[in-house]
Parts: structure tokens; C-alpha cells; sequence
């Protein structure tokens, strides 16, 4: 059977674990490691996709949960899927909507048939089971879809994980089954299992006997240490097939970034960018930057005078820092189109790096700008 998905690996880092790679789905192939923007109700905040185009965005994340509740799934495939509808002729990711339900939703159960809740919107009952979660995702029709699990607090105790992670498994299968057109939309499985090494090992084993199209490893970036999150990496990433693609789910930090790519990861998403930037938060190659400060009104240069984004190539600090005290909503979307850029320019820098064996000496490099600890890093 054609799959949906196919990974091609193009090269290893000579000091690390990272991978130069290509994914290509049925909307076009691009280069991993990747950082996909989160357009979380079928649009990227404030972001025209013609704009994501241009600063090289090739594939886009947007919420199976938040799509389900508005529009709904229906209308969406009305109108042709979401590619039509947002109008993006380039990758869609979208998650299960698991994580959501258990951040967002009021009052949720927990069951082996799935998860009844009550909306963030309006209270009313809804349920959500593997095989539901699926068919709402082949409705909205994108090219990577996720598989239903449930996502537990990274703390949470062994004794519950344990059961979890099993269940996780379970509904995995089930999703699979469901899955309607694996030719045209490849479903990824998630590994779960906190900060417990062997619990990590069963579910990776589970999910990699059932043959996804790729693996995504979940339960990060949820309150744990950067150094936490880097020990399950170290043990977590090389229980996943070479020949799969790779996506550690909700990290858009600089220095995650790069340690995930040095461990081996080749996809990441974050809604970081572009929530920063709606306070005034810029991510620049100087670090970190509050245009909304004070100090900012009367400075005339740029966000960041490397950087050559549409908002640095055309604006200055002091401009931007007025758009948001007057909450001009063309601020918003400066300060977001540079933050994107600069994620998207900082995964070109990377993919750089991997060819020419030099990922360590850029991680320094960032490391420095942004004040990182430089010790939080594996020995290669």
C-alpha cells in the first residue's frame, strides 16, 4: 500500500544525535528538522498564509479539538478539507485533540472507551473516543494526523502511568483500525510514560510494533526541567524507528529547539511564538527582547538588527512599542511575523549546522545570546 508519509534520511551529524532529513506528504515535501506553526483554529495568529509562505513555514499545525467544537468537522469537509478551507496548499498536521480535553475541558472522565467532558465553551457533554478522535481528523482532512491518547502530568505517580500508557496503547490500536484513507493522511502514535525509563521502553514498544506512519513523543514540556525533558530524550528518542519521521509535541523555545534536534528529533510545534508576541515578546539573536519596555520609545532601530523579516526590514521599536500601547492590533502582528521568522530561520541555521557537522558550536552560540545554562547539555 502507497503510504501517505514517507521519510528519507539525508544525513547524521558527525558530534551528535542529529538527523538531516526530508519528509514528503501529499502536499509537498520538505526538510527536517522542522518547526510547523501552530494555526490552532485553522489560522496562525494574525498570519496571512501567503506570509507563512514567504518566511518559509512548509507545514502547519492546527487543533482537531477547537475545530471539532468551531466549525465543526462537518463544515470543514464541506468545504473541501482544511487545505480549501484556510486556504494552505502546503502540510497540515493536526493533533488528536487529547491534550485539550485534559487541559481544557471542565469535569472529564476517564474510560476505556474514551473521555466524556464538558466544553471549555459552553459546558455542554461531549465525548471523545479513539476511533471519534480519528474520523474528525479524516474529516478535516490533513496530510499528518495524531492518534487519541491520554495525556497525564508529567509528575504524575508510577502506579497510574503504568495503567495509563497501556490504555494509551489500546486506543492506539483502535485508532488505527478506524483510520478511513491512510494513503492520503499518515496517523502518528504518541509515546508516553513520564520521566520513567522502562514505562517510556513498553509504550515505544507498543507503538512501534503497530507500524505508524511516524512517532511523536508526548508528556513534555509540561512543567518538567529543561534537563528533565533532555533525560527522557537520551533514553526515548533512540527506541523509534530511523526510518520514521520523529515529533517531540509543544516545544518552541531556542534552546529546546536545538537539544531536541541534537537527541534526534526532526518535528516540533509550539504556540510559544506567537503568544509571546502578543505581549510584546520578541525572540531576537541578541535574546530576549520586551518591545513594549519603556527603554523601547524612542529606539529606531529594528527588533533585531540581524534579522531580515518583513517587521525588522520595515519598523522600528519605537513604532512597534506604540502600535501595542495603543492595542493596534498591526503590532500583534509584527511582533508575531518576527518571532515565526525567527524559529523558521533558526531550523534553516540548523539544518545548515547538520551539513557541515557544527551543531554544537551553534547551541553554544545560542546559548550565549540567550543566557542559557551551557552545562544542560548531553556529552557527545
Amino acid at each position: 500500500m502507497e503510504q501517505a508519509i514517507k521519510y528519507r534520511l539525508i544525513k547524521k551529524e558527525k558530534h551528535t544525535g542529529a538527523r538531516l532529513g526530508e519528509i514528503t506528504t501529499p502536499h509537498g515535501t520538505f526538510e527536517t528538522p522542522i518547526f510547523m506553526p501552530v494555526g490552532t483554529q485553522a489560522s496562525v495568529k494574525t498570519m496571512a498564509p501567503e506570509e507563512l509562505k514567504t518566511m518559509g513555514a512548509s507545514i502547519i499545525l492546527a487543533n482537531t479539538y477547537h475545530l471539532w467544537l468551531r466549525p465543526g468537522s462537518p463544515l470543514v469537509k464541506e468545504a473541501g478539507g482544511l487545505h480549501q478551507f484556510m486556504n494552505w496548499d502546503q502540510g497540515i498536521l493536526t493533533d488528536s485533540g487529547g491534550f485539550q480535553v485534559f487541559s481544557l475541558a471542565k469535569r472529564r472522565g476517564i474510560s476505556e472507551e474514551g473521555v466524556t467532558f464538558k466544553s471549555h465553551l459552553d459546558g455542554q457533554t461531549m465525548f471523545l473516543s479513539p476511533e471519534k478522535a480519528i474520523h474528525i481528523e479524516n474529516d478535516l482532512g490533513p496530510d499528518i494526523m495524531m492518534s487519541l491518547d491520554e495525556c497525564p502530568p508529567f509528575y504524575e505517580s508510577y502506579d497510574y502511568l503504568k495503567k495509563s500508557i497501556a490504555r494509551t496503547s489500546r486506543w492506539a490500536e483502535r485508532g488505527l483500525a478506524a483510520h478511513r484513507n491512510p494513503q492520503r493522511q499518515g496517523l502518528f502514535g504518541i509515546v508516553q510514560g513520564g520521566g520513567y525509563q522502562d514505562l517510556r521502553q513498553e509504550s515505544a514498544r507498543d507503538l512501534v510494533g503497530m507500524d505508524f506512519a511516524g512517532y511523536s513523543i508526548g508528556g513534555l514540556s509540561v512543567g518538567e526541567s529543561k534537563s528533565e525533558m533532555n533525560h527522557v530524550l537520551d533514553f526515548t528518542v533512540p527506541l523509534l524507528p530511523e526510518t520514521k519521521p520523529r515529533y517531540l509535541m509543544g516545544v518552541g523555545t531556542a534552546d529546546s529547539l536545538l537539544d531536541g534536534v541534537i537527541r534526534g528529533i526532526d518535528m516540533f510545534d509550539c504556540v510559544l511564538p506567537t503568544r509571546i508576541a502578543r505581549n510584546g515578546t520578541c525572540m531576537t539573536s541578541q535574546g530576549r527582547l520586551v518591545v513594549k519596555n519603556a527603554k523601547y520609545a524612542h529606539d529606531f532601530g529594528p527588533l533585531d538588527p540581524n534579522c531580515g523579516c518583513y517587521a525588522c526590514r520595515n519598523y522600528t521599536r519605537a513604532y512597534i512599542r506604540h502600535l501595542l500601547q495603543v492595542n493596534e492590533t498591526f503590532g500583534i502582528h509584527l511582533t508575531s511575523y518576527h518571532n515565526l521568522y525567527y524559529l523558521l530561520d533558526l531550523m534553516r541555521q540548523i539544518r545548515q549546522a547538520i551539513r557541515e557537522d557544527s551543531l554544537l558550536d551553534l547551541r553554544a552560540q545560542v546559548f550565549e545570546q540567550y543566557g542559557f545554562d551551557q552545562k544542560d547539555a548531553k556529552n557527545f
